[in-house]
């Protein structure tokens, strides 16, 4: 489809969107956002023809191999082939009469089999003819698809098992999250969860995994690797498979359960769906699956990504929109997903894919450097998305900043529930490796914190898988550095693992505490894992070795691992306890409220949530007793303190003492008075209002 020209002229109407009024710097882009908006009605009524997006979005029920009754039916979409063929185990991979698939209209193929002409397990390809050439390829809806541990070839595979009754796991006391309560999000990879030198499996994981994070108090799992990919170490991006479960981790069935079993400890399940690109092989993947080049992808110098190796789907035809939205409503009426991290969506919605780009002002999100086609999917997806399930969960990955990515469809937005906000990793990074200590500005780190839109509900993180790659360092890392191998021993703890243990835990707090929307941690990271991530590749003798994670190190008193680990948990208990959603006038979650004081030369910041005040001391040298808070009169107690030696910190505080606040008549009109507080150096404390 031609590029969106149209906009500005075509679908432009007289309404002004509450996005555009809610920011008057968006003003003077009103026709871009209006027609983004109408073109998304336009694009949305074409296709369904008046239905719901989540009626029409059923290409799964239709393509793919299916069992009817006591028969087999097999339908693909391939416009440009001549002839297809089912090849397989069950005629000796031969090009066999029989098993021709037979053209129907639209591009679309069929054949039907008698039940006795495939059995479960046995692996399958389509024999694709073209024009001038031929391949085999995995059927585009294959929900099974298998690597042959000899030849490394992938195939599809029937998988049709008896279905075995699962017994449902009951958690005392577990409750699902509501509506608009915070969300913690635990990001984590199946594969690499084992300590052992393996991929590990669903069930494993399940088994071994899933009770530690329950126990930690995270309320969301964020599963990556999930669609089938050829190369294990493209960490699940580079997808060939869109329809399959990743066969290396298990079967279907075990990630169902795996699924069920987090929803009973009241977890939501969200998936990092990649739908940015496409892996270029074509022997497992969509390249040039019909002998064309243009059947998924655009055509010419838009079809490469320039920086991924991959290929760029073309948002702009029918055919792909109706692949991809379906494969959105599949993975929720399948695997009863409850939503979906969308990954790279700064490379979807920018010709450029955001490479080079430096969004310093408005002008870079409406210069016609922007993918309409691109931008009207998300929107028709988080439509989708959410007429499957209303109280769905989807977050966009994006670095640009593009306004109302996260903002209502209704009002000019694209309809995400959250954003990532991925400046707050890059200004720790910043921060630990350019600015000593005795310049971090407290003030300065609470902005960072909380500087966004605050109309769009964001996720915040310290880190994420990202950060734990290798090629770049996790925060203890950069902390500690070396000697977190020598001296992470209780008792033999140096000044850099003591300093760094104190910040781990303080940059955690002030990151989760002044979320307005939740706070994710990256498998391991919540305690401090010590080695990066290395997926099994040449350059390291295709070795597991750095692709698991070591629970036993957080498992042993011996290692401030479990001081780490316990902290995390303590903090993501207090805060779900606590973070309740406060709602502005627009009815968006700010869970957030002022600073109480902010002191650039002693390096302390204190602001209040709700009933809880937090109280941070950044200064690595100073301790100061009797500091004086602004607060609401009252009584308060301690309820977490960084410093606390079950934390691997120096107890210096009594934390069993009550504090009282102290009259001040300038405060009197406002009900406040004065907490004076011991705070230690290089550390945080919790209070709560109990009076």
């Amino acid at each position: 489809m031609r590029a969106i020209l149209c906009w500005y002229d075509n679908y432009c109407t007289m309404k002004t969107l509450k996005l555009i009024q809610s920011d008057s710097y968006l003003r003077p882009y009103a026709s871009a956002i209006e027609g983004r908006y109408n073109y998304a009605i336009a694009q949305e009524k074409k296709l369904t023809g008046g239905q719901k997006l989540s009626d029409w979005a059923n290409g799964y029920m239709f393509f793919g191999l299916h069992k009817v009754g006591k028969k087999w039916v097999l339908r693909e979409w391939a416009p440009n082939a001549t002839a297809i063929y089912l090849v397989g185990d069950c005629n000796g991979w031969q090009k066999d009469e029989a098993y021709r698939l037979q053209p129907t209209e639209n591009g679309v193929w069929e054949i039907t089999l008698s039940e006795k002409m495939l059995q479960h397990e046995q692996l399958y390809k389509l024999l694709v003819e073209w024009q001038g050439g031929s391949g085999e390829r995995i059927p585009s809806y294959a929900r099974r698809v298998v690597q042959d541990p000899q030849t490394k070839l992938f195939s599809a595979q029937v998988w049709a098992p008896v279905e075995a009754k699962v017994e449902k796991l009951k958690v005392k006391g577990a409750k699902r999250r509501k509506a608009g309560d915070p969300l913690f999000i635990y990001e984590c990879h199946i594969g690499m969860s084992s300590e052992e030198e393996k991929v590990n499996s669903y069930d494993e994981f399940r088994r071994d995994v899933l009770p530690r994070i329950a126990k930690l108090g995270y309320n969301c799992l964020q599963i990556m690797a999930i669609q089938e990919h050829p190369y294990y170490g493209s960490f699940g991006y580079h997808v060939s498979n869109f329809f399959a479960v990743s066969s290396r981790q298990g079967t279907p069935e075990e990630l169902k359960h795996l699924i069920a079993d987090a929803h009973a400890y009241g977890m939501d399940v969200i998936m990092d769906l990649v739908h940015s690109h496409a892996v270029k092989n074509e022997l497992e993947g969509l390249g040039k699956f019909d002998g064309s080049t243009y059947q998924y992808f655009h055509d010419g110098p838009k079809r490469e990504h320039p920086a991924w190796d991959s290929l760029c789907f073309n948002y702009g035809k029918d055919e792909v929109l109706h692949f991809l939205l379906s494969n959105c409503k599949f993975w929720m009426d399948e695997y009863d997903f409850d939503g979906f991290r969308f990954d790279g969506v700064t490379s979807m919605i920018y010709w450029s894919h955001g490479l080079g780009e430096d969004f310093v002002d408005y002008s870079r999100y409406y210069n016609l450097n922007q993918d309409g086609d691109a931008i009207c999917y998300l929107t028709l997806a988080n439509k989708l998305i959410h007429e499957v399930k209303k109280n769905a969960i989807t977050i966009a990955e994006d670095m640009s900043g593009m306004p109302g990515l996260a903002y209502p469809i209704k009002d000019g937005g694209m309809g995400f529930d959250y954003r990532l906000a991925m400046g707050i990793p890059d200004f720790w990074i910043k921060y630990i490796k350019e600015v000593r200590d005795e310049d971090w500005k407290a003030g300065h780190i609470f902005y960072e914190m909380t500087n966004r839109r605050q109309d769009e509900k964001t996720i915040s993180y310290a880190e994420s898988h990202d950060q734990a790659l290798v090629g770049d360092k996790t925060i203890i890392f950069r902390l500690c550095d070396a000697d977190m191998y020598w001296h992470f021993e209780k008792g033999h703890s140096t000044y850099m693992v003591d300093r760094g243990i104190a910040l781990h835990k303080m940059i955690r707090l002030v990151t989760a505490s002044t979320i307005n929307g939740g706070y994710l941690t990256f498998m391991g990271n919540e305690f401090g894992h010590p080695e990066w991530i290395d997926f099994p590749r040449q350059g390291n003798g295709w070795s597991h070795k750095y692709a698991r994670r070591q629970w036993s190190l957080v498992d042993s008193p011996r290692y401030f691992f479990s001081c780490l680990n316990l902290f995390d948990e303590k903090m993501v208990h207090l805060l779900r306890e606590h973070l309740t959603p406060v709602k502005d006038s627009y009815g968006v979650h700010l869970p957030w409220e002022d600073k109480l004081c902010d002191n650039e030369g002693d390096q302390v910041v204190a602001f209040q949530r709700g009933d809880l005040v937090f109280v941070f001391n950044w200064n690595g040298v100073k301790s100061f007793e009797g500091y004086g808070i602004p607060v609401p009169a009252g009584k308060y107690k301690v309820v977490l303190n960084t410093d606390a030696k079950e934390f691997a910190g120096f107890g210096l505080s009594d934390d069993t003492v009550e504090h009282f606040t102290l009259p001040d008549t300038g405060y009197l009109p406002a009900n406040k008075g004065w907490l004076q507080l011991y705070l230690p150096a290089r550390s945080a404390v919790v209070l709560q209002k109990i009076d």
